[in-house]
This record gives structure tokens, sequence and C-alpha cells, in this order.
């Protein structure tokens, strides 16, 4: 298997470095980790990314941690 490259967040900017990353497998799916825990990853479609992308750009989860 290939080593992923991860990519940070731009948005991750706190003081303990906790960010979220992605990286393109060679596979086709997009995976995702914390920082915090960079063992811990989950992976989705390339299709399904964009469309939780498109739904956090358009304020569709303000309000879920609050």
């Amino acid at each position: 298997m290939s080593e992923r490259i991860w990519r940070k967040s731009s948005f991750s900017t706190g003081p303990q470095g906790e960010c979220v990353e992605i990286a393109a497998g060679p596979d086709g799916l997009v995976h995702f980790r914390e920082s915090d825990d960079p063992r811990v990853t989950a992976a989705t479609t390339r299709e399904i990314w964009a469309t939780f992308l498109a739904a956090a750009k358009a304020g569709d989860f303000d309000g879920v941690t609050s």
C-alpha cells in the first residue's frame, strides 16, 4: 500500500494543533482523520465527500455542536 499524503485543514489552528486531515487514496476514496489520533481513519467516496463539504459550506451543520 502506498503512503497517503495527508493535508491539514486551513481552519484547524487550535493551540494544541488539533486538526482534521484528508488524503486521497489510491483506492479512489477520500480518507480523513483527526490529528490527535492519526491511527484512526475513516474513508468515503469522492462524491459523498463533495456533498458533505457543500453542505458544511452552506451552513447545514451550524448549531450541531452548540
